[in-house]
C-alpha cells in the first residue's frame, strides 16, 4: 500500500516516520520546508501539493491541528480530493468535529474514495514507540485494509462504529482527560492546605490508588499552568466540540464537565 502523510508535527511525524521505517512507499507534503528535511534519511519522497501526494498514494494519513486545517489539505484544485484515485482511502487523525468526517465521507464517495476517521491517543513518545491508541470510525472492510499501516504505530486499534464514531470516542478521552487534570490539581492544592510535603504527595498519588495519566503528566510539567502552554489549546477545543455535540443533542453532561473548566481556568485557557 502507498501512503501519503500530512501533517508532520510532534506526533505525526514520528508516525509517518513508523510507516517508512516498516517499507511502507510513503509520500509527505508540508507547508515548509524544513518540516519535510527531517525524512531527508528515508526513502520517503517528498510532494509539492495535497493532490499531487494523493495521487501516487492509496492511503492518504492526515494529521493536522482542527477542522480548518483538514479542509485547507484536503479541499480545492490542489487538495487531497482532487488527486486520490478511484478506490482510494482518506484516514483523518486529527482530532475534529465527527459531522466534518461525516460531510467528507459523503463527498468521497461519490468519487469512489473512501473516509474513515482515526484519531489518535498517547502522543508523540508512543507513537516513536508505535503505542498509540486509534479510534476508528467507518466501513469494517476499508479499516481492516488499512491496519497493517495504522499497526506501524499503533498497538491499538479499536472500531466504534460508522464514520464519525471515533471522533465521539476520542472527545469523551479528552473531556476524561481534562477532567482528571482538573481533579489531579484540586487533590494538589488540598495537599499544600494540609501542609503536606508536595514531593511526597506526588509520590504516594501517582503510586496509590489515586494514580492518573493526567496526575502523572502534570507532575512531571509542575502546574498546570505549565502544562497549558502545550496541551491547553488543543484541550479547550475539543472540550468545546464535545460540549456543543452533547447540548445539541440535549445531553447534560454532569460533574465532568465543571473538572474540566477547573483544569482549563488553571492552565489559563477558559472560555
Amino acid at each position: 500500500m502507498r501512503v501519503g502523510f500530512i501533517g508532520l508535527g510532534s506526533q505525526g511525524a514520528p508516525m509517518a516516520r513508523r510507516i517508512v521505517d516498516a517499507g511502507f512507499p510513503l509520500t509527505v507534503w508540508a507547508r515548509r520546508a524544513e518540516t519535510t528535511a527531517a525524512f531527508a534519511d528515508t526513502a520517503a519522497e517528498i510532494a509539492q501539493s495535497p493532490r499531487t501526494l494523493a495521487s501516487v498514494s492509496d492511503l492518504v494519513c492526515i494529521c493536522v491541528v482542527d477542522d480548518a486545517g483538514v479542509g485547507q489539505v484536503v479541499d480545492g484544485n490542489h487538495g487531497v480530493l482532487a488527486g486520490l484515485q478511484h478506490g482510494a482511502t482518506l484516514a483523518i487523525h486529527s482530532t475534529v468535529n465527527p459531522v466534518t468526517c461525516r460531510e467528507l465521507a459523503q463527498r468521497a464517495e461519490q468519487v469512489g474514495i473512501s473516509v474513515i476517521d482515526a484519531p489518535v491517543s498517547g502522543g508523540g513518545p508512543a507513537a516513536a514507540e508505535g503505542k498509540l491508541l486509534i479510534m476508528t470510525g467507518g466501513d469494517e472492510l476499508v479499516i481492516a485494509q488499512c491496519r497493517p499501516v495504522f499497526e506501524t504505530f499503533a498497538d491499538t486499534i479499536v472500531r466504534l462504529g460508522d464514520v464519525g464514531a471515533g471522533q465521539l470516542a476520542k472527545l469523551v478521552n479528552n473531556l476524561v482527560f481534562t477532567s482528571h487534570l482538573g481533579i489531579a490539581a484540586n487533590a494538589m492544592e488540598l495537599g499544600a492546605r494540609l501542609c503536606l510535603d508536595e514531593a511526597s504527595l506526588i509520590q504516594v498519588l501517582t503510586q496509590g490508588s489515586g494514580t492518573s495519566f493526567a496526575l502523572n503528566a502534570i507532575s512531571g510539567m509542575g502546574t498546570l499552568e505549565r502544562f497549558g502552554t502545550v496541551a491547553g489549546p488543543l484541550l479547550r477545543k475539543d472540550v468545546r466540540l464535545i460540549q456543543e455535540i452533547t447540548a445539541s443533542a440535549d445531553l447534560a453532561l454532569g460533574p465532568i464537565i465543571q473538572a474540566a473548566d477547573t483544569a482549563l481556568t488553571a492552565m489559563g485557557h477558559n472560555w
